[in-house]
């Protein structure tokens, strides 16, 4: 069997496929979302959090996809994840701009992966419980760089010269959407629905492009959650996906992020409201900070024309307001005391923010003790002759 030269130069052009421009390009966007939804489901929700349970068919997928498009050692991700949100943001963190710069996370994000993946004490505490059979031990393990080769042939012999670019695209994609974009601007930059304990973001509210990993704060704030959006205008591709499964019976939910229930009407706070309102502290503390910011609405004409205080000033007053108190430095709380000299209102919202999380964070008081604490705290919010205070108590109060 003889070939052409022509026919030669033509399989290393177009390869076996011959495809167009835009039907490689739609190849290498499927390709590559389908390894961001082996990301999300597999290594992130399934094997770091282990908010679901996978059939053996996806969780056998995903670990050959993931071999053939990233390399990805399953226990390496894992646990290097888990340490991130044990040492969220601190020096101990793998990867945290708060403490290494947006920079170096953002464009050396696969680089501190790498160093800490040989960090043999992280791989002890926190790898544990992932797969550990015959496969990952003799091939996805032991010849992990195996797999972005068989992926390298395949595209040339598929695409022909054009299958190197779409191979780059394929080894690139992942470095840069997760270990760049939502290790580091997922800390940087974005809006926050809760005031959880880091300063994780959500980036955009159409979790999509990188499967719902978009939503990063909604995550941190409930790590083991199989479901990553939490308002109605938040979309989380990956949830639909894990639902499909599950609907399939190739996948279980263990857990999502817990959604309050009300009995309207409530004319006083009982050991039910007590509990439900600790485990919904951070749904309840959102609704908080709404509250504070129509107490601001109320408060910013007198502030402006009796007080005289500059825009500047203000603007930062309203961003400290509405922040976990014990996460504000000492200028910033002194700030906050020269705010209260000319508002009352905003004092009496800020330090009854205080009493309320005290109601969570104090676990030496007993049941009775914290219930008493609820009720005085609803009784003098009520009392307090503001209106957006009065409003949030009679909802605290609905709590079930």
């Amino acid at each position: 069997m003889t070939f052409s030269l022509q026919t030669v130069l033509d399989f290393l052009s177009n390869g076996i496929t011959g495809a167009s421009g835009w039907q490689v390009f739609a190849y290498t966007m499927i390709v590559t979302h389908i390894t961001i939804a082996s990301v999300t489901i597999y290594l992130h929700r399934h094997q770091a959090h282990r908010a679901l349970e996978l059939h053996g068919i996806p969780s056998h997928f995903f670990r050959f996809w993931l071999w053939l498009t990233t390399g990805q050692v399953t226990k390496e991700w894992a646990a290097i994840h888990r340490k991130h949100h044990a040492k969220c943001d601190t020096e101990e963190d793998p990867h945290s701009p708060v403490t290494r710069g947006i920079k170096k996370v953002f464009w050396e994000g696969a680089e501190l992966y790498r160093a800490e993946s040989k960090n043999m004490e992280t791989m002890e505490k926190y790898g544990h419980g992932t797969p550990d059979d015959w496969m990952e031990k003799n091939v996805y393990t032991k010849y992990s760089w195996m797999g972005v080769v068989l992926m390298a042939v395949i595209n040339l012999a598929l695409f022909g010269v054009i299958g190197a670019t779409v191979w780059a695209v394929q080894m690139m994609w992942i470095p840069v959407t997760a270990a760049g974009i939502i290790n580091g601007i997922g800390h940087y930059w974005g809006y926050r629905n809760y005031d959880c304990a880091d300063a994780a973001t959500n980036i955009i509210p159409f979790g999509i492009i990188i499967g719902g990993e978009e939503l990063h704060n909604n995550h941190h704030t409930f790590a083991t959650s199989a479901k990553l959006s939490s308002k109605w205008y938040e979309v989380d591709i990956g949830w639909f996906y894990i639902r499909t499964l599950e609907t399939m019976g190739l996948a279980k939910v263990k857990k999502v992020a817990p959604e309050p229930k009300f009995q309207h009407g409530k004319l006083e706070a009982d050991l039910e409201t007590l509990q439900s309102v600790i485990a919904n502290r951070y749904d309840v503390m959102a609704k908080y900070a709404k509250s504070m910011k129509s107490a601001w609405k109320e408060e910013l004409e007198h502030l402006k024309d009796k007080a005289q205080l500059e825009a500047r000033f203000l603007k930062s007053s309203r961003k400290f307001l509405t922040r976990e108190p014990a996460k504000l430095e000492a200028p910033q709380k002194q700030q906050l005391v020269e705010l209260f000299e000319h508002s009352k209102a905003l004092e009496t919202m800020h330090n009854m923010r205080v009493e309320l999380g005290v109601i969570w964070e104090r676990s030496h008081f007993t049941r009775d003790q914290l219930l008493h604490k609820l009720q005085d705290w609803c009784t003098r919010a009520e009392a307090s002759g503001i209106k957006s205070l009065q409003d949030f108590s009679l909802r605290l109060r609905s709590y079930a």
